[in-house]
């Protein structure tokens, strides 16, 4: 069961990871299996955290987690949407930190991709 920030509980839903997945990756070079391994790995952790109920929010912050290290745009996206950003200043301090962090962060090497945005060998 998943608990709400309003306290409700609905079971575990793994259509509704991938369908905001999809959201936040609509026209980015994010392939369909690449969003289902998010969801594979999310699902995976919701199980393994043992407890019969887990909060939203760790649902919310295993997607966000996963999408700064696949699309930084698709992050954003779903971030924005996620905390409810009250202000633009919220949202400019969010950005600021992710420029901050890919300053940091040395970038990977980009991947070959073909027309549908898949990785090729």
């Amino acid at each position: 069961m998943v608990v709400k920030k309003d306290g409700r509980r609905e079971p575990f839903d793994r259509n509704k990871i991938t369908a905001g997945l999809k959201r936040a990756c609509e026209k980015r070079p994010v392939s369909m299996e690449t969003i289902e391994e998010i969801a594979d790995r999310i699902e995976s952790q919701a199980i393994e955290s043992g407890g019969k109920e887990i909060p939203s929010s760790f649902i919310g912050t295993a997607v966000m987690n996963e999408l700064h290290g696949v699309d930084q745009v698709a992050y954003v996206r779903f971030a924005s949407v996620y905390r409810s950003f009250k202000d633009i200043d919220e949202f400019m301090h969010e950005l600021e930190d992710l420029i901050r962090l890919r300053k940091e962060t040395p970038a990977p090497e980009p991947r070959q991709r073909d027309k549908k945005g898949d990785a090729t060998s």
